[in-house]
């Protein structure tokens, strides 16, 4: 089994090899933000077709989803990487809609509970099934056996890249 090579620190390498891996770099994230935005962009309309929703709004019923007894609303933002308000008025509108309920917690008041609802989980199974028949139908054409390999690949990359944000 051959053993990668350690690419030399930045500050060793000379100018040329430098600009080379600083364009390869940007090559990688520019293909990475096309793939997320072609795919993201055909859901978002697919679900607006389909489902007269939005992907923010399924977003919050997948993670109610994972949580059976519900999760404390200040989590959702922190699961959802967005900003709370931001979240507050796809949350009310799911209330609003009857997805989900909001309601005061027993040991302190202050803090809401949401919970998805009987019709809300229905409607998140339909939803959910499509989202994943949406996205097989999009990857279709990527070979099927170099996809571990991909994902694998992807989880360095998130490694490194959280590693990178970690360092002082």
């Amino acid at each position: 089994m051959a053993l990668a090579k350690e690419s030399p620190p930045a500050s060793t390498r000379s100018g040329a090899d430098q600009d080379a891996e600083y364009r390869a770099q940007t090559r990688l994230w520019l293909r990475l933000l096309a793939c997320t935005t072609l795919i993201e962009g055909e859901l978002r309309r697919r679900f607006r077709d389909e489902f007269d929703f939005t992907m923010p709004r399924f977003d919050v019923l997948a993670q109610l989803d994972r949580e059976p007894s519900g999760l404390v609303l200040g989590e959702l933002p922190k699961r959802l990487m967005v900003s709370a308000g931001n979240l507050t008025p796809i949350v009310d509108r799911l209330v609003e809609d009857g997805y989900i309920t909001r309601t005061p917690s027993n040991l302190d008041r202050r803090v809401q509970i949401v919970c998805m609802t009987v019709e809300g989980r229905k409607a998140f199974r339909r939803m959910a099934k499509s989202h994943g028949s949406w996205l097989a139908e999009l990857l279709a054409e990527f070979p099927a056996d170099r996809l571990d390999g991909l994902i694998g690949e992807l989880d360095g990359l998130k490694s490194s890249v959280r590693d990178a944000l970690q360092k002082p």
